[in-house]
């Protein structure tokens, strides 16, 4: 992704081939545990009538499912679901479907974890890197993040923006490999934490992440990797409690 190609960043993306929409409700089916772990998938004839595709559309969603870890052809077996240890989780979809059909506190502990190692060393590299222009444009972000001026899902759309943006100002092509995980992981936490107030939003969101701006406008990593830990674990707190809420509807 192009720095100049977040400004466009959505939170939803419409599905518009038949094979989007084929591994989509397959993945989901399989994450969410409709299609056990070892159990072969229903043969192509009875794939191809349940989605009205062809075989050759059915069988590039199968490829797509595989390369993403979830199954393995066999001939003479057919296409079975793999052990969870194989699937790529830090797959865009995967993660997405993930969030879909249900998360545990063990997977949310995990989940920001990994956005602990990763996020604040972006924001380090940003404090060395960063132009101007970047500058301004993840403090327009931060601006917008607790507006009473915006809707819910706009609010969510510029923390988004902020979180891939300065991802890509850090200019470490191996971190910029995972703005689909990053994405995919604020999009589910959003996700659970659909109610504001539960999300942790409110006058400080903006404060917290204007820290993480100020720190790279002053060229100093140590400070912005420390303001990106601090809105991380606030996320973490947040995402642990939608869980929890969840559970306790359920």
């Amino acid at each position: 992704m192009r720095k100049d190609e977040v400004r466009e960043l959505k939170v939803v993306s419409n599905l518009r081939t038949s094979h989007a929409k084929v591994v989509e409700q397959l993945g989901l089916a399989i994450v969410g545990g409709q299609f056990g772990i070892g159990e072969t998938l229903p043969g192509d004839s009875e794939l191809e009538a349940q989605f009205d595709v062809s075989r050759s559309v059915l069988r590039e969603a199968m490829k797509t499912l595989s390369a993403k870890g979830l199954v393995v052809a066999k001939s003479r077996v057919g296409t079975r679901v793999t052990d969870t240890c194989h699937w790529n989780l830090v797959d865009e979809d995967v993660l997405r479907w993930h969030f879909r059909t249900g998360v545990t506190r063990e997977f949310i502990e995990h989940l920001y974890d990994v956005r602990l190692v990763l996020e604040p060393a972006s924001a380090a590299f940003a404090a060395l890197r960063a132009t101007p222009e970047d500058c301004a444009e993840l403090r327009h972000y931060a601006t917008l993040l607790g507006s009473q001026d915006l809707d819910w899902p706009s609010q969510v759309e510029a923390d988004l923006r902020f979180h891939v943006l300065l991802t890509l100002v850090g200019a470490n092509p191996f971190l910029e490999s995972m703005v689909g995980f990053i994405k995919a992981s604020l999009d589910g936490a959003f996700t659970l934490a659909f109610d504001p107030k539960l999300a942790g939003r409110g006058d400080t969101i903006t404060e917290h992440h204007l820290a993480i701006v100020e720190a790279i406008e002053a060229r100093d990593p140590q400070a912005a990797r420390a303001a990106m830990e601090h809105v991380i674990e606030a996320g973490r707190r947040a995402a642990l409690k939608a869980v929890d809420m969840l559970g306790k509807k359920a």
